[in-house]
């Protein structure tokens, strides 16, 4: 078990509750698996998001089984399932076309329409703010959460400049809100990224090496860096499947982490991160 010690705050939280009511089944299409912090304290909410083919319930498991301090997790089922399949395997947006081949160049508006509309649940009805929201994705779900830190950067920076518009007073700074971190394994952008201002949302894109399968593909890393302030990259070995699978691989993550979650001070006392349980 490794431990490593939370950040101290920059901003305070204190609009937002402590307990956070839990999402509403009839507020987000689909299947998810929700959980409080086991602390009692949820300052934090982990958004898994599944591979290709998979669904929400073994990174339900892994969530609980990182144990992560002031931090509920959310683990939610693609919206579509793949075709010509006859067992629970679900995709974030079409993936094959009508023979069966895979697409090229997908389009991931219909996750990135999904997801937003979660976000508004969980922001508007769960009172969770955005710089709380962290998330992890693998291989298509990671694609899909660095995909959809951008577009809501995007979104961010037309409501400010329409704003900024309207206003009369033009040296009023108001502070956008972002994502607090983004962790995609094996996922990368599907897109050409286009922001006139780099996204702040920290992202730590974790990848195999060639010839791992779900090794990323050439200039990957560098399409992130064209949309994103802050990437860290973690290298993985070549011979093990896509999903982190020793204590090694995963310390990277959990290192990211410890420096990106927040944490709420109760009574004076400093909390300590504690790591996925062996």
């Amino acid at each position: 078990m490794t431990e490593f010690h939370i950040r101290e705050p920059s901003t305070s939280n204190a609009t937002s509750p402590k307990i956070k009511p839990p999402p509403k089944v009839s507020k987000i299409p689909g299947q998810f698996f929700y959980a409080p912090s086991d602390d009692g304290t949820d300052e934090n909410l982990l958004i898994l998001l599944h591979g290709l083919g998979d669904t929400h319930l073994p990174f339900s498991k892994l969530g609980k089984s990182l144990k992560l301090p002031q931090t509920a997790i959310l683990a939610i089922r693609a919206p579509e399932q793949v075709p010509f399949l006859y067992e629970d395997a679900y995709q974030w947006y079409t993936s094959f076309d009508d023979l069966g081949e895979t697409i090229e160049r997908p389009n991931p508006t219909p996750a990135l329409q999904f997801l937003s509309k979660v976000l508004d649940h969980l922001t508007n009805g769960c009172t969770w703010p955005p710089n709380r929201i962290h998330f992890f994705g693998f291989a298509q779900g990671g694609s899909v959460a660095a995909e959809f830190g951008i577009d809501r950067w995007k979104a961010q920076l037309q409501s400010k400049k329409a704003i900024t518009s309207s206003e009369t007073d033009s040296t009023v700074e108001r502070p956008l809100p972002s994502f607090a971190s983004i962790v995609t394994v094996s996922g990368p952008l599907l897109s050409y990224p286009t922001v006139s201002t780099l996204c702040p949302t920290p992202i730590l894109v974790v990848h195999r090496s060639p010839p791992a399968e779900t090794a990323l593909p050439t200039g990957a890393l560098n399409s992130f860096k064209k949309a994103y302030q802050s990437v860290t990259e973690s290298k993985m070995g070549a011979k093990a499947p896509g999903m982190p699978a020793s204590k090694e691989e995963w310390e990277p993550i959990m290192r990211f982490w410890s420096q990106h979650l927040s944490r709420r001070q109760v009574d004076g006392l400093y909390e300590v991160m504690t790591g996925m349980e062996k």
